[in-house]
């Protein structure tokens, strides 16, 4: 009976044309504006980190002065916070991370200066994120405690570099310092670059810098207090800062922690050990409050921060109020295609049809104009993905559909069609068949 309901639904779109095209237009313009907007929310909110993200924590530890304990504690640490948890070594495994830009030069090879972001963090870093590398390997934990002179370099610098060559064993010079490259990374794009992400209650809903493109070059944090001393990227400082001293004297937050914990009872005892830590810091005077200290995970950790820009949040909110104004649009034109119909279902009543095989035989032609519309609107879809990834935003190069979001297009159309047709069948399925029969 279904097969046959959908070939009555194909000989009465072909009797107006006109009217069908509208409807499937219709459709397709409010599903291909909805899934535009829908495909980056979905990529923008997806866990960077599927089946690791439970077990990574961002502690904090609060050494400004000048907060309370009940304020949120400050979004990044001073060097000295950071390394003394760092080097108690309470947690499965522990990454320290700083940034900044450094002038690179590969002394055998023909290129320029290159300008770069690079990140100084510890051997954990690597397993720990799961990072994938092409040639070579990370650094041993011995390399982060002897300032070894070595690094990582990410897929696109050794392609602009060494032409995508194995480069292990050959040397980068990073400001005035010779480091040997010991491995490669495979394309790696974490979304967002969660290790990254601070700040984002500051940022008034403009975050989309925390979709940007990881460092091309990562070297152990000692070595990098070696090579970039004093050139780190500050998060903030609670007084002006002595610059004949050294960045890791300064009163000033720069560096970041991640700690792997693998079950709730390492969970809980780290966070006793950083109340216990920030409580022995009081008492020798450098803190002057004890109470402020967080441990988020990372899905925590990245919803405190809002990592979704608040403009991608508008437009899908519009682009959905723009599918419910066309779907009323189409209530309207297949109200109208029903009723026009009146003679015909007068008959099929007369001569038997029920109430409810009305009604079903009109939801199957509301759901053959969404699946043509969830066509139409899977094309518009990849027409507004496609101008999305020529934005000027760090989040461009995500942007694509995935089978998930190709299923969803068309599921959406289909139920918001048939969502449509409620009302249209149900009138139509209240059709008196004598009434209908005296007029023709």
């Amino acid at each position: 009976m279904f097969g046959y309901y959908v070939l009555l639904a194909f000989q009465s779109l072909k009797r107006n044309t006109v009217l069908t095209a509208l409807m499937i237009l219709a459709v397709a313009v409010g599903i291909g504006a909805s899934m535009t907007t829908l495909t980056v929310m979905h990529i923008l909110t997806g866990d960077p980190l599927p089946g690791r993200s439970a077990q990574l924590f961002y502690p904090q530890v609060d050494p400004d002065p000048d907060d309370k304990d009940d304020h949120e504690p400050r979004d990044v640490m001073d060097y000295r916070s950071a390394v003394d948890l760092w080097a108690a070594h309470r947690a499965d495994r522990q990454a320290l991370i700083a940034k900044g830009d450094v002038r690179v030069v590969a002394p055998d090879v023909n290129i320029p200066a290159l300008k770069l972001r690079m990140l100084a963090t510890t051997s954990d870093f690597f397993p720990m994120f799961g990072v994938p590398f092409q040639y070579g390997q990370a650094w041993a934990g011995t390399d982060d405690e002897a300032r070894t002179r070595v690094a990582v370099i990410s897929s696109d610098l050794n392609n602009k570099l060494f032409g995508g060559t194995n480069s292990v064993g050959r040397t980068l010079r990073i400001r005035d310092s010779d480091v040997r490259i010991v491995g490669v990374l495979k394309p790696w794009r974490p979304s967002p670059l969660f290790y990254d992400v601070a700040g984002g209650r500051f940022s008034d809903g403009d975050t989309a810098d925390f979709y940007t493109k990881p460092e091309d070059v990562m070297i152990p944090f000692s070595t990098g207090q070696d090579i970039n001393q004093d050139h780190f990227e500050q998060f903030t400082c609670w007084h002006v800062p002595d610059l004949n001293g050294h960045q890791q004297d300064w009163p000033c937050l720069w560096v970041s922690l991640w700690v792997q914990l693998d079950d709730a009872s390492k969970v809980s005892a780290y966070r006793r050990f950083a109340a216990d830590y920030a409580a022995q810091q009081m008492t020798l005077g450098r803190f002057n409050h004890a109470g402020n200290t967080r441990m988020r995970n990372l899905m925590a950790w990245l919803d405190f921060n809002h990592v979704v820009p608040s403009d991608v949040k508008l437009q899908t909110w519009l682009a959905f109020a723009f599918l419910v104004i066309c779907l009323f649009n189409t209530v309207g034109l297949l109200l109208a295609k029903f009723l026009h119909r009146s003679g015909e279902i007068g008959v099929r009543r007369a001569l038997g049809a029920t109430r409810t095989a009305v009604f079903t035989q009109c939801l199957v032609e509301a759901a053959v104009i969404g699946l043509l519309g969830g066509f139409g609107g899977w094309l518009l879809t990849l027409l507004g993905l496609w101008i999305v990834r020529r934005q000027p935003t760090a989040y461009a190069d995500l942007v694509h559909l995935d089978l998930p979001m190709f299923m969803a297009t068309f599921a959406a159309a289909i139920a918001a069609t048939l969502f449509a047709g409620l009302l249209p069948a149900f009138r139509a399925s209240r059709v008196a068949p004598a009434l209908q029969l005296k007029t023709l």
